[in-house]
């Protein structure tokens, strides 16, 4: 019988402000640091739901309050970085929110040097490739519910790594 794998969920929080998103200069983290991503991202832990999650980070990363009502799912990716190993292998919940509490702030200045607003046409060229695969998406229509990252491609909702 084949062995079982695990896969390690995550959620996305992209931050909007009419055709803007916020997003954070990734450091000191030692995966793609340097690169901008979603203002607000992590794992979900143990006992949790991906929508308290979504709302966990941004409270921990963004000091902001965001409702799971105020979350639009959309899309879930299926992420490899094709090598095997656990921790390379992913189901990442890619969410957007218009509306929260509060103004986001730097929070873990250790792990992000910059916070900042981008146009979605104007987007800067070191955006971490899976998210922006995601961002240049983000447009009625153009977005699969569900997208395989990494695997080759397999199907038409399949994106290169």
């Amino acid at each position: 019988m084949p062995e079982h794998f695990s896969v390690i969920p995550a959620a996305y929080l992209f931050f909007r402000r009419n055709d803007e998103v916020l997003l954070q200069r990734r450091q000191n983290t030692g995966y793609m640091d340097g690169y901008w991503a979603a203002a607000a991202a992590g794992h979900v832990e143990a006992d949790e739901s991906v929508l308290d999650a979504a709302c966990r980070e941004a409270a921990e990363e963004l000091d902001v309050e965001v409702a799971p009502g105020d979350l639009t799912a959309l899309t879930t990716m299926h992420r490899t970085e094709g090598n095997g190993l656990p921790i390379d292998e992913r189901v990442d919940f890619f969410f957007e929110c218009r509306r929260w509490a509060g103004t986001p702030r730097l929070v873990e200045p250790d792990k992000a040097a910059d916070l900042r607003w981008f146009r979605l046409d104007a987007l800067p060229d070191s955006v971490v490739p899976y998210e922006r695969y995601v961002l240049d998406r983000l447009k009625p229509g153009a977005l699969a519910p569900v997208i395989a990252y990494g695997f080759g491609s397999q199907d038409g909702h399949t994106a290169p790594a």
